[in-house]
Order: structure tokens, then C-alpha cells, then sequence
């Protein structure tokens, strides 16, 4: 999943919080411009008000006025700060704080719908920057129909935040690098990940067991009211589309428009989480090789076979003599992995071109570009990652070494550049003080309006197949295919996909079935 689908930056010392981010159909293709099915009053529920059904120890909350003023470093936007309950079930138990920022629609009376909430992915990522980030890419129509918002989710960015104490987490030991022997080490992976559990137990005990998606999507019902909605505009990337489809099984009379755009499946386990990603991101390698074979300067050769053979020895040559592109900045083959599946995302495949002729003649003028980046957020960001995903089943395995070490062949199998780097994630929450209060399980939603569901075909960090299940789950899903490559759909220079998100957002239309965009 992403931290922002986008980027192409990754910080030297990040690579552990960073790469649990990273998380073919042969249909016909479609027109988007065939006709639409409208949503009739009848397909909707009724309009519930803005705090019906609110428990009596959560009005207050519900009841807060919200204080918008200009964001200091973002003055187009206006930034706001909220009181949620520490524990839904316990509001009595003390508060913590939730940042959020919008930008106002630029149209009035009829032409507006409403607020449109927005995450970008994650977990453990900002959502305000990303909006802040994606809101000039958004439609004239929509940015006239909606006021655009964003809340950092609880545990991150600048709500309040997972404290594992950065000094600490600094200090720790770089985790999944590849041994002399050629496999990773499980063992000291283990040993990493039992002392960043017990620092963020030691300096946020009390907040860990309430950063969850159950507890995010509570609090985007509490945004939702605060904004004076009656019904939830949400559009949801990558973990995004987990915290949404979350928030309607909790509040399906509470849905209005809702767009899941590169889905999770809530019914996977944390397992097949990774091993779908590793090879969802072979498949987006093969794709790039195969493009790059067809161009005479391709660094890695000329067919799909031999660029996955001289990217195996470029990652063997850096784990065992790794380049020095800056002062504290060593790169691996592991943290080349980490690069590629960054730029598989993008996609950017004359970028990722450009690096891997340099790192094939030892050059690093492109990875220090790649490496600069502030390290104390992101460092936190990685925290913050780890901590809303070992609270979800789907997201958090729990893996001993001797477990995933067993898991290796699978991975391998699965993705023969990418399954080994993969496989070091089965342990990221073995020694995590709090268990998955999320179990996996399907999630049908009953009784919401049509949700629509994008997936792209050669996705690498939440593959198609994940989009085309959580479309069959949910009882009024309808799945809008993008034919391509690269994460998410939104955004990514389709006009057939933007056209079709864009008329669902201002009037409910839905892409016919089977509609397939390029």
C-alpha cells in the first residue's frame, strides 16, 4: 500500500517503515462514454442527520465547533485541530487530537454537493499532505462541487502521534538485509522488531491499542458530522480503500459517494498481503522489462529474461560491495529493491532507466536524489505504519523467523526478483504488544448506496485480483478496470478513468459492468 503513490523518494535509514508501504484480466476493453446507470432516490438511504444515532458519552465530541484558519505553510488551505475519544468504547477515558485541513469548493448554492474526505494511503502517512499534494489534480467540476478534506488519522502525522522515541528507533539496526549466504536474516529481523515493539510500548503504551482502522473510521464519522454532512464523500487509495470499506460496514446508512481506488481485500491474512505484493510487483517488473527490451539504450538488456537475471546480479554486487552515494547513506540490493518497487509504482520507467544504467556503472547521481529526505518524520511515519498494522489482520502478520523462513520457497515462486525482499515483512508484528483487533473478513456492507471499486491491472502494491474481490463482496460494488501500469487508477493520466470517477462524484452515475479504461 502506498504512503504516496506518486513518489520516488525513499530516506536512507527508512527502508524498514518504508517498504511494508509497498504493499492480468483479459476483459474487452470498454468506452467510458457508453451510457451510465444513474442512481435513483430509491437505490439511497435515507438521509440520516449529521449526529442521529450519536451515543449520549460521544455528543460532546460530535458537538465540537470546528475553528478553520489559514494552514501557516499552506495558506490556500485552511487547517483545523478536533477532540476524538482515546477509546470509542470508553469516551470517559480522555481525548487526543485530530488534525485536518480542507480547501474550499469554488462553487456555491446548487452547485455544491458537500465535503469530499480524502486519504491517499498509507498507513502511517499524512493525509494532509497528501491533499494538499493531490487537491490541484482534481476536476474544475469536483473542486466546484466539493470542499476537499483530509484528517491526519489518529497516530500519525499531526493528530496525535505514535511516540517510539525517534532516538531510539534511529539507533536501531538496519532490518531485512540480505547475508553473505544470499538469504535474508531472519533472525536479526526478529531481534529489530522486538525492540521497536518495546519502545513504542514504553513511550505509547496507552495510545497503541486505539490506532486502528476501526478507531479511523470512527473518527472520519466524527469529520463527517463536524462538517455538517449528513451522509460520507469519501475517496479512499490503497489503505484508503481498507479505511472506507471499514466505514461502511460500521455506518452503512451514513455512505453517500464513496470511490475505492486500488483496493485491499479485507477477507486476505497478512500473509498473502505480502505474497500478492511480491508478485504484484514481478508482474509490474516484467512490464517495465518488457518495454525497456524494445528501446536500443535499455540498461538491462533486451528481454524480459535477461533484465531479471542482470537486476539478480546488480542486487547480489551491492549487498556485498554497497555504494556510498553520501555520508551515512549506504545502498544495498535490498534498498535498490526498494527503489524499483517505488518506481513500479509510479510508474516511472524512464526514471527507473536512468537509475539502473547508473548503478550498473557505479554512478549515484540519481540515488542521492532518491535519498534525500528528512529522517526524523520518516522514521515516525514508518512507526506509525507498523502501529495501524498490527492492529489489522489483514495487514499485521505475525510471523516467528523459523515461520517466515519456511515461507521462502512460496515467495520465491510467487516472484523470483522480489519474493526473498518481501518475505522479511512476515515479521513485522511478532513482537508488537497489542494483537489485530480487525480480524479478516469479508466485508459486504449491506444497505449502503453503489460504491465504486478501481483496480489497474498490473498494480504492483495492491494487485487487481484484490479490487476484483472486494467488488464481489460488497453488496453494491461495481468494479471500474484500468488496463495499465502503476498504483491506482485516479490521477495516473486516464482520461476514461478520471471522466468516470469524476461524473459518479457530482451525480452518482456508475460505469457500466465490465467497463475497462487503458
Amino acid at each position: 500500500m502506498n504512503a504516496d503513490p506518486t513518489s520516488d523518494r525513499i530516506p536512507r535509514r527508512r527502508l524498514r517503515g518504508a517498504l511494508a508501504v509497498l504493499s492480468a484480466c483479459g476483459l474487452l476493453l470498454t468506452s467510458c462514454t457508453a451510457t451510465h446507470l444513474r442512481l435513483s432516490p430509491a437505490h439511497l438511504p435515507a438521509e440520516p442527520e449529521a449526529t442521529a444515532a450519536v451515543p449520549a458519552g460521544l455528543l460532546r465530541y460530535y458537538q465540537q465547533q470546528l475553528d478553520w484558519k489559514p494552514c501557516p505553510d499552506k495558506p490556500a488551505f485552511q487547517c483545523t485541530t478536533l477532540k476524538a475519544p482515546l477509546d470509542y468504547a470508553h469516551p470517559d477515558a480522555g481525548d487526543i487530537t485530530l488534525a485536518a485541513t480542507r480547501k474550499r469548493a469554488t462553487g456555491t448554492g446548487a452547485k455544491r454537493i458537500g465535503s469530499l474526505l480524502y486519504n491517499p494511503g498509507g498507513p502511517g502517512f499524512s493525509a494532509i499532505t497528501g491533499l494538499w499534494a493531490a487537491a490541484d489534480a482534481f476536476s474544475p467540476s469536483v473542486r466546484a462541487a466539493y470542499d476537499l478534506v483530509a484528517v491526519d488519522p489518529r497516530g500519525v502525522g499531526d493528530s496525535t502521534p505514535v511516540d517510539c522515541d525517534t532516538d531510539t528507533a534511529l539507533a536501531l539496526p538496519k532490518a531485512g538485509v540480505i547475508n553473505t549466504a544470499g538469504k535474508p536474516d531472519f533472525e536479526g529481523e526478529d531481534a529489530v522488531n522486538e525492540k521497536i515493539a518495546d519502545a513504542c510500548q514504553l513511550h505509547s503504551g496507552r495510545l497503541l491499542p486505539h490506532v486502528g482502522t476501526l478507531e479511523a473510521a470512527r473518527d472520519l464519522d466524527l469529520m463527517r458530522a463536524l462538517v455538517g454532512d449528513k451522509r460520507l464523500h469519501f475517496l479512499g487509495l490503497s489503505y484508503g480503500t481498507y479505511l472506507g470499506t471499514t466505514y461502511a460496514e460500521l455506518f452503512p446508512s451514513r455512505v453517500a459517494r464513496m470511490v475505492l481506488d486500488g483496493a485491499v481485500d479485507p477477507a486476505i491474512d497478512g500473509y498473502h498481503r505480502f505474497l500478492d505484493a511480491a508478485h504484484g510487483h514481478q508482474v509490474a517488473w516484467e512490464s517495465f522489462a518488457a518495454d525497456c527490451a524494445t528501446r536500443t539504450d535499455c540498461p538491462v538488456g533486451h528481454s524480459v529474461e535477461e533484465a531479471n537475471r542482470t537486476l539478480d546480479s546488480l542486487v547480489a554486487a551491492l549487498d556485498q560491495n554497497p555504494l556510498q552515494p553520501g555520508k551515512d547513506v549506504t545502498i544495498t540490493g535490498q534498498f535498490l529493491l526498494a527503489i524499483v518497487a517505488i518506481a513500479l509504482r509510479a510508474p516511472a520507467w524512464e526514471n527507473l532507466r536512468v537509475l539502473l544504467s547508473e548503478v550498473t556503472h557505479r554512478v549515484t547521481t540519481a540515488l542521492k536524489k532518491l535519498s534525500a529526505a528528512d529522517q526524523t518524520n520518516s522514521v515516525v511515519s514508518g512507526l506509525g505504519l507498523t502501529a495501524v498494522n498490527c492492529l489489522s489482520a489483514p495487514l499485521g502478520p505475525r510471523f516467528t523467523p523459523a515461520q517466515a523462513e519456511a515461507a521462502l520457497p512460496e515467495f520465491v515462486r510467487a516472484s523470483p526478483q522480489f519474493g526473498t525482499f518481501y518475505s522479511t515483512f512476515l515479521q513485522g508484528c511478532a513482537h508488537w504488544p497489542i494483537g489485530p483487533t480487525q480480524p479478516s473478513h469479508r466485508i459486504t456492507a449491506p444497505g449502503t448506496p453503489p460504491i465504486l471499486v478501481v483496480g489497474t491491472t498490473r498494480d504492483p502494491a495492491t494487485p487487481y485480483v484484490w479490487s476484483q474481490a472486494l467488488a464481489r463482496q460488497l453488496s453494491s460494488g461495481r468494479l471500474l478496470t484500468r488496463n495499465g501500469d502503476g498504483h491506482t487508477a485516479f490521477f495516473q493520466g486516464s482520461t476514461c478513468v478520471d471522466t468516470a470517477i469524476d461524473r459518479y462524484l457530482l451525480s452518482g452515475q456508475l460505469p457500466p459492468v465490465g467497463t475497462v479504461c487503458t
